[in-house]
């Protein structure tokens, strides 16, 4: 019995899709914004500023609550990981629900808004992304 041929190894376009980039940004922007408050970018490079407020009075210590919970960064959950996680988690339990519409609804209107402009987007890879060769497309 004769041996089968492998198949050819199709090749990948080694460029990247700025409009894939842009929708798993926006992704990564309705996380943060509904889990820390803050963008993505905001998350990373925002104020350490988390932190127990408590208040003695003769003699008593009274906990006022937590002061900047309400935008989470990476420095907070360094240097108080218990105050930022229960932060992050009240965040989510409160704002699931909207996270969960507005991701939908973003699927949705990149899905549409791709197959609507196809045409002019495969027009623009075409005739000026490919012809510059910087590694980009639509």
């Amino acid at each position: 019995m004769a041996r089968s041929r492998a198949k050819p190894k199709r090749r990948r376009s080694g460029a990247i899709s700025a409009l894939n980039l842009l929708e798993s940004y926006t992704y990564a922007n309705i996380l943060s914004q509904g889990v820390a408050g803050t963008s993505p970018i905001g998350m990373i490079t925002g104020d350490t500023d988390l932190q127990n407020v408590t208040s003695t009075y003769l003699g008593q210590t009274y906990e006022l609550g937590v002061a900047g919970a309400d935008v989470i960064s990476l420095g907070d959950i360094v240097n108080q990981p218990a105050l930022a996680v229960s932060a992050l988690q009240s965040n989510f339990m409160s704002n699931y629900q909207s996270m969960a519409i507005q991701a939908f609804s973003t699927r949705l209107a990149f899905k549409f808004g791709k197959r609507l402009l196809r045409q002019p987007i495969a027009n623009i890879n075409r005739n000026l992304m490919k012809p510059l060769g910087v590694g980009i497309k639509l």
